[in-house]
């Protein structure tokens, strides 16, 4: 069984025996670090764990087109100010892993929504000239298929920051519904360019939207605004059989997850546990089986050692009895955790056997 095959079967409540193993990744300095305990530095990381991707993105996001230009504004050997291709203004530092500090914004009200609209309307240049390639070579992978499904909230909050946002949830909620409409319309004309042509597993959309003690946006506001375009993009989605459709999105998501049902979005990621604690098995008996999960093992655990591995593990076994769950780090993995360390929890995900 392959893993395409095993997370289907996995997600559909079929039948499996084991659970797959995924690398999704660490930070710069966990790499930094694992190469200083052995890892080669010019390895397929992949390969060289004997892991899965977490998937073959047969397209990406329709994001920006033409992307805004590039402008460094300010350089020094610690740090650089730049414009983005969002039309962000950001700070980044060179010499360490970070989010970067974000200062102004192209976008701050209707007045500067049309420049963002032009760049979100449907052109046959998105499409990548070897969209063909790209769905043979994914077929032949064996990896789980994703088609990206867009964002409905945190793209918006990315081009206009925090505050602006804040402003038009208050002041021109109208406004939002566009942007959000717009998206999903832009969403939809690229799935029925491409899943015409190939049979992806599952939507994947981002929000990033939620931090420690909830979302960024009311639950009334997202009912409002973000779960129509969800709607659109998850009955375009079942047009042609993809019945999956997951949401990245770190924090304490628990006020936002029925709503993403309500909006069809089914599967959670990566379910971070966090000071808050999230509990995925608490997930499922409040929503039932058309909740899956994918992630929720505490990439915080796997850093302390084996027996903290075997703990964390252990208590996610029952989840993935039932079926609707595969287990992953909650988020990448961090430089605290040694190359022995997440050697040792790969190897107990693949001894796994149900």
């Amino acid at each position: 069984m392959t893993t395409r095959e095993l997370f289907n079967s996995i997600m559909h409540y079929g039948e499996f025996d084991r659970m797959p193993v995924i690398h999704w990744g660490g930070w710069t300095e966990t790499r930094e670090r694992w190469i200083a305990e052995g890892m080669p530095a010019d390895v397929d990381e992949h390969e060289y764990f004997n892991a899965d991707p977490l998937g073959y993105w047969v397209v990406n996001d329709p994001g920006l087109f033409p992307a805004f230009e590039v402008e460094i504004l300010e350089e020094t050997d610690e740090y650089k100010i730049y414009r983005n291709s969002d039309g962000v203004v950001c700070k980044e530092w060179k010499h360490k892993s970070s989010i970067p500090q974000y200062t102004d914004y192209l976008l701050k009200n209707r007045q500067d929504w049309p420049e963002f609209k032009k760049r979100l309307q449907p052109d046959p240049a998105r499409i990548p000239a070897d969209l063909d390639d790209r769905i043979e070579k994914a077929k032949e992978s064996g990896q789980i298929l994703i088609a990206g499904a867009g964002s409905m909230i945190g793209w918006i909050r990315n081009w206009m920051g925090v505050e602006n946002l804040a402003y038009i949830c208050y002041d021109d909620r109208d406004l939002l519904s566009e942007m959000v409409d717009t998206i999903a319309d832009l969403v939809c004309w690229q799935l029925d360019i491409v899943l015409p042509k190939v049979k992806v597993d599952i939507g994947w959309g981002w929000e990033d939207i939620c931090f420690r003690t909830g979302p960024l946006v009311s639950p009334q506001v997202f009912k409002e605004c973000a779960v129509p375009g969800y709607k659109k993009i998850s009955s375009k989605l079942r047009e042609y059989g993809v019945d999956l459709y997951a949401v990245d999105c770190d924090g304490m998501i628990d006020d936002l997850v029925p709503l993403w049902l309500e909006g069809g979005v089914n599967v959670m990621f990566p379910v971070e546990i966090g000071v808050w604690n999230a509990d995925p098995m608490e997930f499922r008996r409040k929503y039932g089986k058309e909740l899956r999960v994918f992630g929720a093992i505490n990439k915080l655990e796997i850093a302390k050692g084996p027996a903290a591995i075997d703990a964390e593990i252990e208590r996610r076994i029952p989840l993935m009895k039932q079926g609707g769950y595969v287990p992953l780090p909650d988020h990448l993995v961090v430089p605290d955790t040694s190359l022995l360390d997440y050697k040792y929890y790969l190897d107990r995900i693949r001894s796994l056997r149900f």
